[in-house]
């Protein structure tokens, strides 16, 4: 009897170890899944943040070629905004290392208004820092509103089939009164104001709406004319297409004085400031400045009620 007492005894303290064991075990295993979702939550706050996309233009050492992208439509939202471009500037000129700065450029245009902030910025920048150039060098395209920011600039280069100027102004919209009347949709817009619902794509055309929006872009276009006189100067072969919209080739963007000559970031890098170390000073937007962009435009796209006109573009 006293034996099998002992098995039972030995058989109970061996399950006891084992289920010790595995409590501890699931423990450990707790820990390990514990540690690695919070490790993974910490790395996804920290990418959000953006701390992994800001520049750290403190790291850079010696004489160097700054760089700094502007890439696609330029808008308040977008990677090409003020916001992001003149920071970018400000950054680079400061720097002790910079030699000279280059403006990558390949945008179709966007925002008059973006686009002139950063046209001042820089041209306020070079006047501060006069013995920093800097070069415009333009990718596949720099049209209107991206033409607009590069006549800042000391110097435009462009490869031979790059597309450049497009210096013109435009308003989009559409008019649905004719398919309103086919199904039998009537418009009921109430307004305070008699222009309130100026230029309304559901109300028919108003013909004294229309002028007026084409007397506000003729002077928003002789704004852009003027800032592209007084960034080319002489060199500006001037011709009755020149102001008309027309976009031209880089090859023709040359001749008439629109770009100064050929060349690529490395090659102006290497052949006119004569320092081949670039640095890239553009700041890159993080999660969060996105996201926030984002819903800053949601939010003004749930009362479209206070404003009905259509943007204007330099596009």
């Amino acid at each position: 009897m006293s034996d099998q007492n002992n098995w039972e005894r030995g058989v109970l303290e061996k399950l006891a170890m084992s289920a010790l064991q595995e409590q501890r075990r699931a423990r450990h295993w707790n820990i390990f899944f514990r540690t690695l979702t919070f490790g993974f939550l910490f790395l996804v706050l920290f990418i959000s943040m953006g701390w992994l996309d800001k520049k750290e233009t403190a790291l850079t050492t010696g004489k160097h070629t700054a760089l700094i992208d502007m890439q696609g439509v330029i808008a308040s939202d977008s990677a090409a905004s003020a916001d992001n471009l003149i920071p970018s500037l400000q950054e680079a000129f400061k720097d002790s290392g910079t030699q000279a700065v280059i403006l990558r450029i390949n945008s179709p245009g966007g925002s008059p208004v973006q686009a002139g902030q950063i046209n001042d910025e820089i041209r306020r920048l070079r006047a501060k820092y006069p013995d920093i150039p800097l070069y415009a060098v333009v990718d596949d395209i720099c049209a209107s509103g991206g033409y607009y920011v590069a006549v800042a600039a000391d110097k435009i280069f462009v490869d031979k089939a790059s597309l450049i100027g497009s210096i013109g102004v435009r308003m989009d919209g559409f008019g649905f009164t004719g398919i309103m009347e086919k199904v039998g949709v009537e418009r009921r817009l109430v307004t305070a104001g008699s222009n309130k619902g100026f230029l309304d794509p559901f109300s028919p055309v108003s013909t004294a709406q229309q002028e007026y929006a084409k007397q506000m872009l003729a002077e928003i276009h002789q704004q852009f004319i003027n800032v592209v006189k007084q960034g080319r100067g002489k060199r500006l072969k001037e011709t009755p297409d020149t102001f008309s919209g027309l976009v031209w080739n880089g090859q023709k963007g040359v001749e008439l004085g629109l770009a100064d000559g050929y060349g690529s970031v490395e090659s102006v890098a290497r052949d006119v400031v004569k320092n081949e170390n670039v640095v890239d000073f553009t700041v890159k937007e993080g999660f969060a400045d996105r996201l926030a962009k984002r819903f800053g435009a949601g939010v003004a796209s749930a009362f479209p009620g206070f404003s009905t006109m259509s943007g204007v573009s330099l596009r």
